[in-house]
């Protein structure tokens, strides 16, 4: 919870405010052990009922309402489109303030554990990390995953605070002139229109953001997948991405709608403290490309 909404400054402003200053003090270690005591106090005082009245008005908890083996294969058709990527079964969790520090993401949109981590909220961010670990070597590194991740930002009614996402990234050191990313991003456009055509899209394109105007131009000559200026773009701005990103509009015999995303980030700069390091980074929604598959 943000300290700047209504229900944080009331808390804030009374004990708990006292409260948090003490837990945010405490060592790593201590606030586990306090957070994993308040926890069993708390369930203790729980009833079978309670959880289970909880599960079904909770939008963190319920079940999707898509079914099973169309998220199944939407899933698989986009994981076939990555042949050229390693697959890699991700944790459902991250270090705490992965998110908030490694992406620039608001901590309070993401859901902490009693751990030290914190709720997975995009797969790139996990791929983020694991290329980071990969790239103790001078070898270009390609990771993908599909991931169910949860959001703690509300959410229109209907809506579940958990879907799935395909993700992909690639890292790798800059050898000048925007060599990384004249390759790479071309490479994830082609990685996004294939797993829409896969799935039977009979339209794909690309919107453009250019945030540098040195990556001017970057996406002109994709093959096969239209691109057009796309300036009017709001998020991913202010840090998320830099010098370029994109959105993707895929059609199936009716109106473009978005379905995912991708852009270049300083992630693994931050991580590994190398001002060389490059990354791309693209995304599709699983569950939004169901939503769009004919019956």
């Amino acid at each position: 919870m943000g300290d700047d909404d209504g229900p944080g400054r009331r808390v804030l402003a009374g004990p708990g405010g006292a409260a948090a200053d003490v837990l945010a003090a405490l060592p790593g270690a201590d606030l586990t052990t306090v957070q994993l005591e308040v926890a069993r106090r708390r369930a203790a005082r729980l009833a079978g009922p309670d959880v289970l009245r909880r599960h079904r008005t909770d939008r963190f908890t319920g079940p999707s309402p898509l079914p099973f083996a169309l998220l199944r294969r939407v899933e698989d058709a986009l994981l076939a489109a990555a042949s050229a990527f390693d697959l890699v079964p991700l944790s459902p969790l991250t270090p705490l303030g992965t998110h908030s520090a490694v992406t620039g993401l608001a901590q309070h949109r993401v859901v902490p554990t009693g751990r030290g981590t914190e709720v997975a909220a995009d797969p790139t961010t996990g791929l983020a990390l694991e290329a980071a670990v990969r790239r103790s070597s001078s070898a270009l590194v390609r990771l993908a995953t599909v991931q169910r991740v949860v959001r703690a930002q509300p959410v229109p009614a209907g809506l579940f605070a958990h879907f799935s996402l395909f993700g992909a990234v690639t890292a790798g050191r800059d050898p000048g002139d925007l060599g990384f990313e004249r390759q790479h991003v071309v490479e994830h456009a082609r990685l996004m229109a294939a797993g829409c055509r896969a799935l039977g899209a009979t339209a794909v394109s690309l919107g453009v953001t250019v945030l540098d105007p040195r990556f001017e131009g970057l996406l002109d000559e994709v093959p096969d997948v239209p691109v057009r200026p796309f300036p009017e773009r709001e998020g991913g701005r202010g840090g998320y991405y830099e010098g370029l990103c994109f959105k993707v509009f895929a059609s199936f015999d009716s109106e473009p709608a978005e379905v995912g995303d991708g852009g270049f980030t300083p992630w693994t700069r931050r991580l590994l403290g190398n001002a060389k390091e490059r990354l791309m980074t693209s995304g599709l929604g699983v569950d939004r490309l169901a939503t769009l598959l004919p019956a």
